[in-house]
């Protein structure tokens, strides 16, 4: 899942940022309205985590440009004005979702789930696909009742593959949603990351290379 962080108190931003990075989550972080409204038009993001009192471009026409534009992505308004006319507001402009500061860091990431399961067409909250069975939300893989110990970018591209359910997936779409923006795409990093996801997930093999196409699952 790639994740767009959109807060300009730094040091919250980046904490953010990093839990849900935690969570084998893709994410890109700014810290005024008019960059987030940038970046959305480069990334396709399935969640943008979006500060309402914004510098530059208000968060709150932040959220009208993205509903404004048919985003198909999910927003998930993250704001000091707790109030019900104030999420009232927030969800009337387009925002998915609204959470309050301060905020318990496992409510953010149940929510980022949740927005991220609400894809077309909508996903189950546990992905299940050749015998694996992937549950975002409390981050575990298992395969024929196997839990298997992944790293966070192999968690990362597993989701990305079962979410396809079967269509190949190119190597730059699995770029774009298990790497965030500082990912070099001239690497071999996701053929390498492949590769050791194949190990782990053991045999029979269920990752399949399509030539000039990318990888199905």
């Amino acid at each position: 899942m790639r994740v767009l962080v959109v807060e300009d108190e730094r040091v919250l931003a980046d904490a953010v940022a990093v839990g849900l990075r935690r969570e084998s989550m893709a994410v890109d972080v700014v810290y005024d309205g008019d960059t987030a409204l940038e970046y959305v038009t480069v990334n396709d993001y399935d969640v943008v985590v979006l500060d309402r009192d914004l510098p530059g471009t208000h968060g709150d026409d932040v959220a009208r440009s993205l509903v404004s534009d048919s985003y198909t992505g999910r927003i998930l308004m993250l704001t000091a004005s707790g109030g019900v006319q104030d999420k009232v507001e927030g969800l009337t402009l387009g925002a998915d979702d609204y959470l309050a500061k301060p905020f318990a860091f496992a409510e953010l990431v149940a929510r980022v789930h949740a927005l991220g399961r609400r894809a077309v067409p909508p996903l189950p909250p546990v992905l299940e696909r050749h015998g694996i069975a992937l549950d975002p939300a409390n981050h575990r893989v298992h395969r024929d009742g196997r839990e298997l110990a992944l790293t966070p970018k192999e968690f990362a591209v597993l989701h990305v593959l079962m979410r396809a359910r079967g269509t190949v997936v190119s190597a730059e779409g699995l770029l774009e949603k298990a790497w965030d923006e500082n990912a070099d795409p001239f690497t071999n990093v996701v053929r390498v990351t492949v590769m050791t996801l194949r190990k782990k997930l053991g045999d029979p093999p269920v990752i399949q290379t399509v030539p000039g196409a990318g990888y199905r699952l």
